[in-house]
């Protein structure tokens, strides 16, 4: 039979207290063994796989850092940088009219839609002009009638109405040799008692009156023989003329009957439609000229100081630029804005694009003083304390020629275009930098410039 060793727990063992006491001491023994081979054991095992890895550690972080590859660039300082900024406005017009006609009557045709653009003299609108035609037709008649009498006095008497005259002072003339002739022989009766006074003087009184027609038609014969009188000739003349005067006076009213486009422009409202009838006054259409507009921009004193009369600039409207002058600037400062008016003149180009009320923005570039390095965005890393920082690459020691450390240095960042940037700090003229990648960087990184 195969024996067992005694159980060494002495909570089994009903013995004295002196084999209690060695039995304990053989179980402390066994358990300080078996411990030792443990931790013997963990020793042997885990030191060569720890010296393994102490082994592979680097001895400093140069060591265990490869040298990278980086774009570089010269350090060159200059002394100022420009700023374009841009400033706002619109298209204005020169003149604005609310159109209308100088008299009243019934509109009968709009000869122009909204949005069309016109010429300065284009007719836009008609009245009704019946009466006023009528009452011209009237007076060219009159006219006509005291053409011809002047053309009657200029002409003076026929020889026929003059020969009349003439025959009549001629008959007038006998009759009152007749007239005398019995006059002496009824005197001769009288003396002799065989007619009465009355008889005489009926005779008499005959012969008076002969001779007063004889006057009359010796006169007449004369005025014939003289011609007219210039007076009458005159006076015909302005009787002409006053009816030259009426019917120039209702073909002004027919001309303004036709409302005509007083200058080149757009019809920006058409107020009325046909068979109203308008007032004198009454506006019909909103005229907007488009000829030479004009750009209205806001700017700062500031930038309005850099600004001259004549300046030529260039303007940007919508997708397109165009060349404007500086026309004027008022001098009123806007108490809201702080921002004064420059009016700005365009090319006659532009005038088929424009319309009022479109935005123009006009860009002007300032040249600002001041000492920095313009670098790219992609050299810098941001750094402490709102400062960024930028690596300059300086020959390393104990390494080969073409092995270099990168430095970081810290900058601060004055102007930002596009996608670089203008800093100034400890950079001296000359040096090289990182160009591209300083996020991959570390300060005393080695790297390997690919373009010395």
């Amino acid at each position: 039979m195969q024996s067992h060793p005694p159980s060494l727990n002495p909570n089994s063992v009903s013995t004295s207290p002196k084999i209690k006491d060695r039995l304990q001491n053989q179980v402390s023994r066994h358990a300080r063994l078996l411990i030792g081979l443990g931790i013997g054991s963990l020793l042997l095992i885990g030191v060569p796989a720890v010296r393994k890895q102490l082994t592979a550690l680097p001895t400093s972080a140069t060591e265990a850092t490869e040298a990278l590859p980086v774009d570089v660039l010269t350090v060159e300082p200059v002394s100022s940088y420009q700023v374009s900024r841009s400033y706002t406005g619109e298209i204005v017009a020169l003149r604005t009219s609310e159109l209308g006609f100088e008299r009243s009557g019934q509109l009968t045709d709009v000869l122009a839609e909204e949005g069309d653009r016109v010429s300065a003299g284009q007719s836009l609108a008609q009245l009704d002009t019946r009466n006023l035609q009528t009452q011209r037709r009237q007076l060219e008649a009159q006219k006509a009638q005291a053409l011809a009498q002047l053309t009657e006095l200029q002409a003076g008497p026929r020889a026929e109405d003059i020969a009349a005259a003439a025959a009549a002072v001629r008959d007038l003339e006998q009759q009152l040799a007749l007239q005398q002739t019995q006059r002496n022989r009824r005197e001769f009766l009288y003396q002799e008692g065989a007619i009465s006074r009355e008889q005489l003087d009926e005779f008499s009184f005959g012969a008076e009156s002969l001779e007063a027609r004889l006057d009359q038609a010796r006169s007449n014969l004369q005025e014939l023989q003289n011609g007219t009188r210039q007076e009458q000739i005159v006076a015909q003349q302005a009787l002409v003329r006053q009816f030259d005067a009426q019917i120039a006076d209702v073909d002004v009213n027919i001309r303004k009957s036709t409302l005509t486009a007083p200058f080149d422009g757009v019809i920006s409202t058409r107020q009325v439609d046909e068979g109203t009838v308008v007032n004198a006054g009454q506006s019909v259409i909103r005229l907007v000229e488009n000829a030479a507009p004009e750009a209205r921009i806001g700017m700062p004193s500031t930038a309005v100081n850099r600004l001259q009369i004549g300046l030529e600039q260039t303007l940007r409207l919508g997708g397109k630029t165009y060349q404007a002058t500086v026309n004027s600037i008022l001098p009123e400062v806007d108490p809201d804005t702080r921002t004064q008016v420059v009016v700005f003149t365009l090319e006659s180009s532009a005038i088929p694009s424009l319309s009022p009320g479109q935005t123009a923005r006009v860009e002007l570039t300032e040249t600002i003083p001041t000492d920095g390095v313009w670098l790219p965005s992609e050299a810098l890393t941001q750094g402490i304390r709102g400062l960024w920082t930028s690596y300059v690459i300086v020959p390393s020691e104990n390494a080969d020629e073409d092995i270099y450390t990168a430095e970081p240095k810290s900058v601060e960042i004055l102007h930002q275009a596009d996608n670089r940037v203008l800093v100034r700090g400890t950079l001296q003229p000359g040096e090289r930098i990182v160009a591209t990648g300083v996020h991959r960087l570390v300060p005393n990184q080695q790297v390997i410039p690919l373009h010395p």
